[in-house]
């Protein structure tokens, strides 16, 4: 299975680098960008690249939020079901009272 994995990665990387490739190929031309005072002018491959890692780190860390918020919740839900379970085991050990 682990071997799958392995194969199924490195037939992604292949795929993206051919992509990449193919793109940059076939797009010679150069992209402006303004921003404020700030002009230059990249490569529409490099421009390419760049907006498609920067929007992959974005959603890394959009999901890294995202998981460190479930597992704060998971641990203050565990934290309330062992307080939970010691009151419930603390009821059990109280002898009955009769009912008369």
């Amino acid at each position: 299975m682990i071997i799958l994995k392995r194969i199924g990665l490195a037939l992604l990387i292949l795929l993206i680098f051919t992509a990449m490739v193919v793109f940059t190929a076939d797009n010679p031309g150069e992209v402006d960008l303004k921003l404020l005072y700030f002009e230059k002018s990249f490569p529409v491959s490099l421009a390419f690249t760049a907006a498609f890692v920067i929007g992959w780190l974005f959603g890394v860390i959009c999901m890294g939020l995202y998981a460190f918020k479930v597992s704060n919740e998971r641990r203050m839900l565990r934290r309330s079901l062992r307080m939970s379970e010691n009151e419930v085991s603390s009821l059990r050990s109280l002898p009955l009272s009769d009912a008369d």
